[in-house]
């Protein structure tokens, strides 16, 4: 494979790139932790290709994903993403009805502890990261923790997404959509994933409270009748800060917009616009 020639996409949560001409995408953890997640992506995955689900799928790679220098490397068949018609909410929604009806036989891990990589992330941030940040970081996750484990989901536990935005979904170039960054998949509470475009509407603006209300239509519930969604938006307010610490050393963008998510959620500031890393970071 010539990974000489091998082009950056993205480095956020991952660090993504393509080799042109084989169409395979090559995804870099940066969390060191993931090798664990990362298998099960594979594999459910693959599983769940097999039953025509909308997913992306694991290249032909024999034993991956491996650990390269303390890194976790997979690779992926790419999808060139078409830039329009942008997938929509209503697309979404039946994606994730059609996940959550999906067996638990494939054997995925518990979703039991959302908070636990940003706790890591705190334990080791770097010193970028301001000690008041360090201080509130850390009485919030615990105070969040204590709050998950009071939680009545209306729900049985399913296969769940763990990840399931907006921003995660890609349309080929045949018009299908299908659903990307298989990082978070667990057996958990389908409503975790009904949060995340309630997460995106609040916080980036991305998403409009018409595409809430057809989102809510497809899927056949509305997560907003349930009186714990502003819990499970603030928990994953917390874990989202995760891959902007461990990189605060290294990068501008993720040490300003750091500072930024940490203020606003101290002051309490439910209203306050967060930005997304610059395409090509």
């Amino acid at each position: 494979m010539p990974m000489d020639e091998a082009r950056l996409l993205r480095r956020h949560s991952n660090a993504l790139f393509v080799i042109p001409g084989l169409d395979v995408l090559i995804r870099i953890a940066t969390n060191p932790d993931a090798l664990g997640q990362i298998r099960s992506s594979v594999k459910v995955t693959h599983w769940l290709a097999e039953r025509d689900f909308p997913c992306v799928v694991p290249a032909e790679v024999e034993g991956q994903p491996y650990v390269i220098r303390d890194h976790v490397v997979s690779f992926w068949r790419y999808v060139e993403a078409v830039p329009a018609p942008a997938p929509s909410s209503k697309e979404l929604g039946d994606i994730l009805r059609r996940l959550h009806a999906q067996p638990l036989s494939v054997g995925v891990g518990r979703f039991a502890d959302p908070l636990g990589s940003v706790t890591q992330a705190v334990e080791a941030a770097p010193d970028e990261v301001s000690q008041n940040h360090r201080d509130w970081l850390a009485n919030r996750i615990a105070q969040l923790r204590r709050a998950w484990a009071e939680v009545e989901f209306p729900h049985p536990p399913g296969l769940i997404h763990g990840d399931a935005h907006p921003n995660n979904q890609l349309r080929d170039s045949s018009g299908r959509v299908v659903l990307g960054d298989w990082d978070h998949v667990a057996a958990g509470p389908p409503e975790w994933d009904l949060m995340q475009i309630h997460y995106m509407h609040r916080r980036f603006g991305h998403v409009s409270a018409g595409q809430l209300d057809e989102f809510a239509d497809a899927y056949g519930w509305d997560i907003r009748e349930w009186p714990g969604l502003d819990l499970l938006i603030a928990i994953r307010e917390l874990n989202g800060l995760s891959p902007y610490i461990r990189t605060a050393s290294a990068k501008e963008f993720s040490r300003k917009e750091l500072a930024h998510r940490v203020d606003s959620l101290q002051a309490g500031d439910t209203a306050a616009r967060w930005s997304s890393p610059p395409k090509g970071s």
